[in-house]
């Protein structure tokens, strides 16, 4: 099954984008109607502080008969969406000492409890842990329970109305409790109080960005008091915000001023969340950091145009920096979202393309570097220079051009505020090419792999090349990150249009693919012939899945592991100074209804001093022992760089000699006392044609 599992959380995303944007429009509120909701006032026996100090250091769960009842009064808000299934509340609306974290299994809380609203909670049956090492309330779950997790899960829905009461008669205005950031560290009390922070500015890693992207929860750094001399902020604390907030496209405010949220805390490091976005007086320049104006705003008047053309033609050679006042407008055509491109984006006019690099992570989730987006690049400052025959954008890096730095991507890059549109590719065929086409987005129809690439992946364990052909004969190089989210899924063995970015390395073109859903070939190949079918497939995702091992002698045994791959995982084998013998056995496959059947898989070996190879062997007469079993051994290519990690494709070998039967696959590993090699094995195939 194709992984275009990016591709949908883009679409998702997309729509869910229109849905914000398109329902609210800004962040002013009505109070809610509480006329028929249930109120009680109730005598409490206990204060925040008193219930935060049954806290030791293990979850502590209030007896079912309790009589216990805490008083306090709202301090938070979730009607913007920016809080989500969380009450903060605090011992007093003015100048409180304690704050608290209730966690609810439930959102729109504000229709009930709204801001300022003075609550009781009865606390039978209810518990006390800690998440990212803040105490909040909760229940018990049975998992806490047999673990002894210090931890407590939701507040069900359902169980809200037996605990949480709405005083009848008492509303109060909640009046933040004034605080700097250096003050945060000495009044932890305070977490979960609503609190003030005057004389603060978003940090220049922040200018110009929107609170959140769409969907997507982040963290914007605040700074408070600035040293002349390091040139930096005295004191920093985050606000976390939430891509579902009904303010999240807004851009961060630019200017210094006043701040308003709760106070919370993630383990070391302080934060905060915003109840709504008017809360927020942060318009006056100079700033901190001794910013005059509005950063956010690009004048043109003030400013040359240029075309991407026009750009190549400034480098004289060397490395250069560009002198000029210039700008340059430019659209998004490719970015950092599936990872096969990694801190650079493509933007390309009607001249041409190039390669900006940007030393940030994520920059998709920036809305001034979607594809789609037109965006001004200020080129005042910057370097073009020559990287292996490409030129790209950036900042001097020694001799040659780097990235970026994330302080100045606000000093450089400009939302056109235009609306997304399509990138409409190049049409070329591979003869066409010319260095003109470098760094644009181009379509060229009926690709398909060579022979050689088919049953493979993307990528095995580090950048990877693979070839596509077209009709006549003529290749291109597809060169896939193993970063991508789709580096571990098979090429396609048909034919199609492949859509890319063209670049160069040293005189040879090279694709590099956004997503997989840009090299979609269904299609009969050249020939005729139909790709092959998936006949079987682990991937060991889900531990050795389809795959049974058995341990003949030694002491170790195949299990599976991720190491040095970040999510993916393989099965490995390593005998370490024990003798071993250890067999890792396919389920029963089915060779039937096909021409021909092939195996393919990835594999990776490495020791100090090599031991014995692994052995690839079938079975049509599987007896439950391997020992027993009669075994046939296949040709199949392992990987020889057995220094250095990195996975090698064993290519398509042929089962053709066991057609029309049930078989088993497997890889047999022994070793001796003196020599070892460890065997890692991958995305093991059958396909049928």
């Amino acid at each position: 099954m194709k992984k275009y599992s990016s591709f949908l959380k883009f679409l998702f995303v997309v729509f869910a984008s229109f849905f914000i944007t398109g329902c609210v429009h800004d962040d002013k509120y009505n109070d809610p109607n509480l006329e028929g909701y249930q109120c009680q006032d109730l005598t409490a026996t206990l204060t925040i502080a008193q219930v935060k100090a049954l806290h030791g250091s293990a979850a502590y769960v209030f007896p079912a008969n309790s009589t216990a009842v805490m008083e306090g009064y709202v301090s938070s808000s979730d009607e913007s969406g920016n809080i989500y299934k969380t009450i903060y509340i605090q011992d007093s609306p003015t100048n409180p000492t304690h704050g608290f974290t209730i966690s609810v299994d439930a959102v729109s809380t504000y229709t009930q409890f709204p801001q300022g609203s003075k609550i009781y909670i009865k606390l039978n049956d209810l518990a006390l842990g800690t998440y990212g090492g803040l105490v909040q309330l909760g229940v018990r779950d049975a998992e806490a329970i047999n673990t002894g997790a210090d931890a407590v899960s939701r507040i069900p829905e359902s169980a809200v109305p037996a605990h949480l009461f709405r005083s009848c008669t008492i509303r109060e205005k909640i009046v933040p409790k004034i605080l700097t950031l250096a003050q945060m560290s000495a009044n932890t009390n305070l977490l979960g109080a609503l609190i003030q922070v005057d004389n603060v500015e978003f940090t220049n890693r922040a200018l110009c960005s929107n609170f959140a992207p769409d969907g997507v929860t982040v963290d914007r750094q605040i700074g408070q008091g600035w040293n002349s001399t390091s040139n930096q902020y005295l004191n920093t604390a985050v606000v976390r915000n939430s891509g579902f907030a009904s303010f999240a496209n807004q851009i961060l405010p630019a200017g210094n001023g006043k701040f308003v949220g709760i106070f919370s805390r993630f383990n070391s490091t302080y934060q905060m969340y915003i109840n709504r976005v008017t809360d927020l007086d942060m318009k006056t320049f100079p700033r901190l950091d001794l910013l005059t104006s509005n950063p956010c705003n690009i004048d043109l008047t003030t400013v040359t145009p240029k075309t991407i053309a026009e750009v190549k033609q400034l480098y004289t050679g060397a490395l250069t920096q560009i002198s000029g006042t210039f700008v340059v407008k430019g659209k998004v055509t490719a970015n950092d979202e599936s990872g096969n491109l990694f801190k650079y984006i493509y933007v390309e006019d009607a001249t041409g393309g190039i390669r900006v690099n940007i030393n940030k992570t994520n920059l998709y989730q920036d809305a001034r570097f979607k594809v789609g987006k037109e965006v001004y690049i200020k080129l005042n400052s910057l370097y073009i220079g020559n990287v292996n025959g490409e030129l790209q954008l950036g900042q001097q890096f020694g001799a040659n051009v780097g990235q970026i730095a994330e302080a100045d991507v606000y000093k450089t890059f400009f939302d056109t505020n235009l609306p997304i549109s399509a990138v409409v590719p190049t049409e070329k065929t591979i003869t066409q090419l010319t260095a003109a086409d470098v760094g644009k987005w181009i379509k060229i129809k009926n690709l398909e792999f060579i022979n050689a690439d088919l049953g493979k992946n993307y990528a095995s364990g580090s950048p990877t090349n693979r070839t596509l052909k077209d009709c006549s004969g003529n290749t291109i190089l597809l060169r896939t990150s193993n970063f991508a989210s789709f580096a571990a899924a098979e090429i396609d063995g048909g034919r199609g249009d492949v859509y890319a970015i063209l670049s160069i390395f040293n005189g040879t073109y090279q694709l590099w693919i956004p997503k997989q859903i840009h090299a979609d070939l269904d299609n009969p190949r050249c020939d005729g012939t139909v790709p092959p079918t998936k006949l079987f497939m682990e991937d060991f995702q889900n531990g050795l899945g389809t795959f049974t091992q058995q341990s003949i002698s030694g002491t170790q045994a195949w299990a599976t592991s991720n190491q040095g791959t970040g999510s993916n995982y393989y099965a490995v084998m390593n005998g370490a100074s024990t003798a071993n013998e250890d067999w890792l056995i396919s389920k029963e496959i089915s060779l039937n209804g096909y021409a021909s059947y092939f195996l393919s898989f990835d594999s990776d070996g490495r020791a100090t001093t090599p031991g014995n190879p692994l052995q690839v062997l079938i079975t049509d007469n599987y007896t439950g022992n391997p020992t027993t079993t009669t075994w046939t051994t296949l040709n199949a290519p392992l990987d020889t760089v057995l220094g250095a990690f990195g996975f090698a494709n064993s290519g398509l070998v042929s089962l053709n000699a066991f057609a029309n039967k049930n078989v088993r696959v497997a890889f047999k590993y022994t070793n001796t006392t003196t020599a070892s090699t460890t065997w890692e094995i991958d995305n093991v195939k059958v396909l049928g044609q």
